[in-house]
């Protein structure tokens, strides 16, 4: 293996190990030590790649997002506008295991960026992107008339603050709140708007 991808390995290591640390304990009592030695490299090493666990934090965050979006663009222009729409719903909520993690990243970054002025800075950034997600969904239905015409920016910041609220209530528990519950009503709200069939797409 050569240097370049040995790095690129070590980096990816290190973030997968830095978000399930995060995850687990929380940003306040995380510990470069301690990502060091889940990722089972040196604490030298590990500050090497990051020099402080505020920049590790924004890596991890923003290499959880990107695992997301990898899978969300997979075969997208394949598949009826619909459900690439609904499965960007079903993967903004905390749907599986290494969404729940996702969604206590998420939620410590929120706290954060109360805070803080970078992680502020990182906070809108990244809904800068689920909003651009969105919208391209939308625009692709609209485009090949599978969605009515609608105000895009306006939909997709709906959605967004939908997936937000339910998956908050998903990640406590809360009994009155089930996944398909969520999904369901998530669409029934948009559906109207874009002219579509009430009941959530099999994705």
């Amino acid at each position: 293996m050569a240097k370049a991808e040995r790095t690129l390995e070590t980096r990816e290591r290190i973030l997968s190990a830095a978000c399930e640390v995060i995850a687990e304990v929380g940003f306040e009592k995380i510990r470069m030590r301690m990502v060091a030695e889940h990722a089972g490299v040196s604490t030298a090493l590990l500050h090497y790649h990051f020099e402080t666990r505020e920049k590790l934090f924004a890596e991890a965050m923003t290499h959880s997002f990107a695992q997301t979006g990898t899978e969300l663009e997979r075969d997208a222009d394949s598949v009826p506008a619909s459900v690439t729409l609904a499965r960007i719903i079903h993967s903004m909520l905390p749907t599986d295991p290494e969404l729940r993690q996702d969604w206590k990243l998420w939620q410590e970054l929120w706290v954060r960026a109360l805070r803080d002025k970078s992680a502020h800075h990182l906070t809108v950034d990244l809904y800068d992107q689920l909003h651009t997600w969105v919208a391209e969904a939308l625009r692709r239905g609209i485009g090949t008339g599978e969605f009515a015409d609608c105000d895009i920016d306006a939909t997709s910041t709906l959605i967004l603050a939908l997936c937000d609220g339910f998956g908050i209530r998903l990640m406590l528990e809360d009994p009155r709140v089930t996944l398909d519950a969520a999904q369901a009503a998530i669409w029934q709200v948009i559906a109207g708007t874009l002219g579509t069939p009430p009941a959530f797409p099999d994705i």
